[in-house]
């Protein structure tokens, strides 16, 4: 009872800072009695949450390669390019295939002075010119000259100012939605970085990791960027609806394409610095992970739809708010999926490019495992993605304010409770419910 009357102060307090549309009057009960279950759950989450964070003892740790005795990084600004015939082209060691062009010496200005170094033909050819700010490897072996290699360039401020930008951007046009949706994100990578990350190293089971993790951002995320409200809470049960769906989907697809999660050189340095990790697992978890953003706008637009044509239709009965908001669903649906589609292939663009210079099948590039793991990622997908649809529909109408003729009359003039403007905000009820 404690955590429903909590709840209820919070959706009071919120729900008179922030005005969105609303139909019918007032819901408390159903407001503590919703707060009540999403505490709950929020409960189990947490503590799942804690059940399964790692101790740092216990997450692996291989040696920084840039760390050892003698090697170190540098920041530098190129100075000098100097191209030079290097003989590059045709085959190179273990057949495999080589650049062709000129090779370069570059010099950079480094804080302790001038750092000579050379570039490979795919490197040079890629570009590099004075004036650009790149990161190198400083080596100097005990009694031995220092030595430079080029390592990348520095990103550090476009990364910046593009993020500042992208932020400026959203609180101006979203105002207060946009910056509780930043510290979204800010969740997000939390809980990505400091719990799922470090609890797939030490060997947790990926999939309850996945899941816990997801849920956990999904009750921050949707409450931040939507507000504490009735709508809010319907969208969360179907989203969470549908991370239960994509994870069950996800195990069973994986054993049955047989996706090992080694496609690669990175994943088998992985599996080498960590042996204990499962790849398949992660690949199934991932797929969880990897659908949230979509899940979480279909399922935020079904709920909003309902609503919405509650308060245009006030007297429209159950069945007619579901037919009709899945008609905005399937519209959704197929944009969705494109989304997932495009997504993932831009993902894997090299690996295609690649395979179709090597003029392989289309049905030959699909059965490889880093596509595989691709294709079957986008398709667990859009299937979780497919079903939030109708489940989230379900959950809105179920819980979308009453009916006109539901609603209780006055004492002078017998007619209903006149729905509250589109503008104007629930007391007692949470923010849109």
């Amino acid at each position: 009872m404690r955590l429903g009357v909590l709840w209820h102060a919070v959706i009071v307090a919120h729900s008179h800072s922030h005005s969105t549309p609303d139909a019918g009057p007032p819901r408390r009960r159903l407001a503590v009695i919703l707060g009540v279950v999403v505490l709950a759950i929020a409960a189990v989450a947490l503590a799942a949450m804690v059940a399964l964070w790692p101790d740092a003892d216990q997450v692996p740790r291989d040696q920084n390669p840039y760390g050892a005795d003698g090697v170190s990084t540098a920041n530098g600004t190129v100075t000098k390019v100097d191209p030079f015939n290097c003989n590059s082209g045709g085959e190179g060691p273990d057949g495999t295939v080589e650049v062709a062009g000129d090779c370069a010496h570059v010099e950079a200005s480094v804080s302790d002075g001038t750092a000579k170094f050379d570039l490979d033909a795919s490197r040079y050819k890629a570009g590099i010119e004075p004036g650009d700010k790149v990161q190198l490897i400083r080596l100097q072996p005990e009694g031995q000259t220092v030595s430079y290699e080029f390592l990348d360039f520095q990103r550090g401020f476009p990364l910046t100012a593009l993020a500042l930008i992208f932020a400026v951007l959203v609180i101006a046009v979203a105002r207060w939605r946009g910056l509780f949706a930043i510290a979204g994100i800010g969740v997000t990578l939390f809980a990505l970085t400091k719990f799922m990350l470090p609890a797939f190293l030490a060997g947790e089971s990926p999939l309850p990791v996945a899941i816990v993790g997801s849920t956990v951002i999904m009750i921050v995320v949707l409450y931040l960027a939507h507000g504490i409200s009735i709508r809010t809470t319907s969208a969360l049960f179907g989203t969470l609806v549908g991370i239960a769906l994509t994870a069950a989907i996800g195990v069973a697809a994986t054993g049955w394409t047989q996706l090992s999660g080694i496609g690669s050189e990175d994943d088998q340095r992985l599996i080498a610095t960590v042996p204990g990790i499962s790849l398949s697992g992660i690949v199934a978890g991932t797929m969880v992970i990897a659908g949230l953003g979509v899940l979480n706008d279909v399922t935020v637009t079904q709920a909003s739809a309902v609503w919405e044509m509650r308060t245009l239709k006030p007297a429209a009965r159950g069945a007619e708010l579901f037919t009709s908001a899945m008609r905005i669903g399937r519209d959704h649906i197929a944009s969705s999926v494109y989304t997932l589609v495009f997504a993932y292939a831009g993902s894997a663009m090299t690996i295609l490019l690649l395979a179709t210079a090597y003029q392989r099948g289309l049905a030959d590039i699909a059965t490889t495992e880093e596509i595989g793991q691709e294709i079957v990622r986008t398709l667990v997908g859009a299937i979780g993605l497919v079903l939030a649809v109708p489940v989230t529909t379900l959950f809105a109408v179920w819980l979308a304010p009453p009916r006109a003729e539901d609603l209780p009359t006055t004492p002078t003039t017998g007619r209903p409770t006149p729905a509250a403007p589109s503008s104007g905000g629930s007391h007692a009820g949470p923010r849109g419910g």
